[in-house]
């Protein structure tokens, strides 16, 4: 069953296998911002859109000091041939046991033609380099997602520190 997570909260820990079947962890990216992008399918129009986005600011993405994790329900083998057909070096999970889907409160019903299923809804979080949740997308429309994205991570560079008394 599907949680909701909110702004401030810890993210759930995870430890994912990625396209070549070692694992990523929570604790990978400590020290950096992350980026996790939650996404149905891998080589679907709307994902790969998805994808291409966030690599083509990758290097502003990097530059920001934020990490980019795609994760899906696709296999490692699935993810080594979305990244090889569209040119990804972006880091992808597999999530087949769909445990960190549901940790993250994405793995949720959807229906399609009065037809009820179980499914990822597209949805991003920004992790901040302590763990902690510092923007949800629920629900993404991919046109300018991964700008509207870089921005907040740039946002969290510019945060003024609290004022020392």
């Amino acid at each position: 069953m599907s949680h909701t997570l909110a702004v401030g909260d810890a993210a759930p820990v995870f430890s994912l296998p990625d396209h070549t079947g070692n694992p990523l962890t929570l604790g990978s990216f400590a020290g950096n911002a992350l980026v996790i992008y939650f996404y149905p399918k891998d080589d679907t129009a709307g994902c790969t859109q998805e994808a291409n986005a966030f690599q083509a600011h990758a290097a502003a993405f990097e530059a920001a000091g934020a990490a980019i994790l795609g994760i899906s329900p696709d296999s490692p083998a699935s993810h080594v041939k979305f990244k090889t057909k569209h040119g990804l070096s972006l880091a992808l999970a597999s999530d087949e046991a769909k445990a960190t889907l549901e940790a993250y409160g994405v793995w949720t019903e959807k229906s399609m033609y009065g037809r009820k299923y179980m499914g990822v809804e597209r949805t991003t979080m920004l992790i901040k380099p302590d763990g902690t949740i510092a923007a949800i997308w629920p629900k993404v429309k991919v046109a300018g997602h991964a700008e509207a994205v870089l921005a907040a991570v740039k946002t969290l560079q510019t945060t003024p520190a609290e004022p020392k008394t």
